[in-house]
C-alpha cells in the first residue's frame, strides 16, 4: 500500500458536498475545507474483510424468504475494474433497494406504500478474480421523499463496495436507462455534467434470461477520468 493506491479523486468526477437542490445537504456539508489526515498502517489494513464469509443465498434477494416477491424481477450483472479497465478481484459487493412499490423494509420509511414480507432489499457478493458480480432482485419503484414540492426519486439501486479494509469503502447509486424522473432528481443532478451517464444501468439483451428475467449490466470503475461517481 502507498499513498498512489489511495490518493484523492479529481475534481469533477463526483457530486460535491454542498448541492442546494439536494435540501439534506444544506445542514450537513462542511462549511470549512477539509483537513486530510494520512492514513495509518491500521486504518489501511484493518479491519480486514477478506475473510467475510458470505451465505451462499445473499446475491438472489428473490429467495431470502418464504415466498417470492411481488414485481419485476431482474438480474444486475457487471464488473469492477480500475482506471485502466483491469478487473479489481474480491471486492465485497453489497447492494440495498426498496420494493416494487417504492417502500424500503426499514421502520424509518413510513410512506403509504405496501410492504412486500418477501423482500427485505439488501444483498451481498463478492466479486470473482475477474472482478465481476452478480445479483438476482427486483426492480425497485420510484417513490416521494418531500426534497421539494412533488419530489419523486427515480428507480435506483444502492451500491457499496469494500476493498481489503473496512475503511477502503466507497457508496454509489444505480440507476434505469432513460428514466424520466432522472431530469428532476437533484441527487442525480448533483453528479457533475458528463458523469451522470456512469450511474446508468445499460439494459442487456444477452444477459436476460428468456421467460424470467430481464438483464442490466453495470460496471463500477473505482477511479480514473471514466471513475463511477460516488456519494
Amino acid at each position: 500500500m502507498n499513498e498512489e493506491t489511495y490518493r484523492r479523486p479529481a475534481p469533477g468526477q463526483h457530486p460535491p458536498n454542498l448541492s442546494p437542490d439536494y435540501k439534506s445537504t444544506t445542514g450537513r456539508a462542511p462549511r470549512q475545507a477539509a483537513i486530510v489526515l494520512p492514513h495509518s498502517l491500521s486504518e489501511i489494513t484493518g479491519p480486514s474483510l477478506a475473510e467475510e464469509r458470505l451465505g451462499a443465498g445473499e446475491f438472489d434477494l428473490t429467495k431470502q424468504r418464504m415466498g417470492e416477491p411481488l414485481g419485476e424481477r431482474i438480474t444486475v450483472q457487471g464488473r469492477v475494474l480500475d482506471e485502466d479497465g483491469r478487473a479489481v478481484p474480491n471486492a465485497l459487493v453489497e447492494i440495498w433497494q426498496c420494493n416494487a412499490a417504492g417502500r424500503y423494509h426499514h421502520p424509518g420509511d413510513q410512506h403509504d406504500a405496501p410492504l412486500d414480507p418477501n423482500f427485505t432489499g439488501g444483498g451481498r457478493v463478492r466479486a470473482d478474480a475477474e472482478g465481476r458480480y452478480r445479483f438476482v432482485t427486483i426492480k425497485p419503484g420510484a417513490y416521494p421523499w418531500k426534497n421539494h414540492h412533488n419530489a419523486w426519486r427515480p428507480a435506483h439501486i444502492h451500491f457499496s463496495l469494500f476493498g481489503p479494509s473496512f475503511a477502503a469503502r466507497l457508496i454509489t447509486q444505480m440507476y434505469f436507462p432513460n428514466d424520466p424522473l432522472l431530469a428532476f432528481d437533484p441527487i442525480y443532478n448533483a453528479v457533475p455534467a458528463g458523469a451522470r451517464e456512469r450511474l446508468q444501468a445499460a439494459f442487456d439483451m444477452d444477459l436476460t434470461q428468456p421467460e424470467w428475467a430481464l438483464g442490466y449490466r453495470f460496471d463500477i470503475v473505482l477511479r480514473g477520468r471514466n471513475a463511477t461517481p460516488m456519494e
